[in-house]
């Protein structure tokens, strides 16, 4: 798959969710979600702050060295501080202005990538990415908070076979989820076989692997997403590597969390 498909799934997933949030009423932006300490309306404040700045990072790469720093600045200084800087001004915001804000650093974000070649790198959090996984992760983002909103206002939605990409990373980020604890993943072997929304069947990992994870593909990346316990998923794992992976699984960037508790 070339960056232009991962681009457009992106640009898909973003409109998928932009429906839902255009429906809600205020009440609803006002609700407290899964995420500590955040409501619906902080679930886009999150993703137009971070959409602006992969913007910012493909077209302005001292710019975004900037915005690292501010975040750097108040890592230390607690959730309340962190809060503020990221999401402190779409606080202040109606749910319409977030909205139109929203959609305006989508737009920006489009623009950007249209051009971004395959092979190109692109600073971020932490090492610099990849241009395909750099969009990648912003589809994942979308996506997972997208769930957030989803479960908070009790709605449902389609799965689509867009979560492949995240299904993917949620597969090559198996090492960065011991890394991220500091732990030492072990030498063994996984397969996972998911059933795709659409019937067919992806797999990932060599086909003599002595442990597999075997389920639907929306349950794994809900796993790794962190937006859903193991326990609440149809996944069956054959394997004890396989097992504690999927309970540490931890597909984008940032310190080590724990998922949720089963519901």
């Amino acid at each position: 798959m070339d960056i232009s498909e991962v681009r457009g799934d992106l640009l898909a997933e973003q409109a998928a969710l932009d429906e839902v949030m255009a429906a809600l009423t205020a009440d609803q932006w006002a609700l407290p979600t899964p995420s500590p300490r955040w409501t619906v309306a902080d679930q886009i404040g999150h993703l137009t702050y971070f959409d602006d700045a992969a913007a910012t990072a493909i077209t302005d790469p001292d710019g975004f060295d900037r915005l690292l720093d501010e975040l750097l600045a108040v890592v230390g200084d607690g959730d309340e501080a962190m809060d503020e800087l990221v999401l402190g001004r779409f606080r202040r915001m109606s749910p319409p202005a977030l909205l139109a804000e929203w959609r305006s650093m989508r737009v920006r974000l489009s623009d950007a990538s249209a051009e971004l070649a395959g092979d190109a790198r692109v600073p971020w959090y932490g090492p610099s990415m990849g241009a395909k996984s750099f969009l990648t992760a912003r589809l994942m983002e979308v996506w997972a908070h997208g769930q957030d909103i989803i479960d908070t206002i009790g709605a449902n939605r389609a799965a689509t076979d867009r979560i492949r990409h995240i299904a993917q990373l949620g597969f090559i980020t198996r090492g960065w989820s011991y890394v991220n604890r500091g732990l030492e993943a072990p030498d063994v072997a996984i397969r996972v076989e998911l059933d795709a929304p659409s019937g067919d069947t992806w797999t990932f990992g060599p086909d003599d692997a002595s442990q597999t994870v075997v389920g639907s593909a929306e349950h794994f990346a809900l796993v790794v997403t962190q937006r859903r316990h193991l326990d609440d998923t149809d996944l069956v794992i054959d394997g004890d590597a396989a097992a504690e992976w999927l309970a540490i699984a931890q597909a984008f960037a940032g310190g080590a969390t724990d998922g949720p508790t089963p519901r």
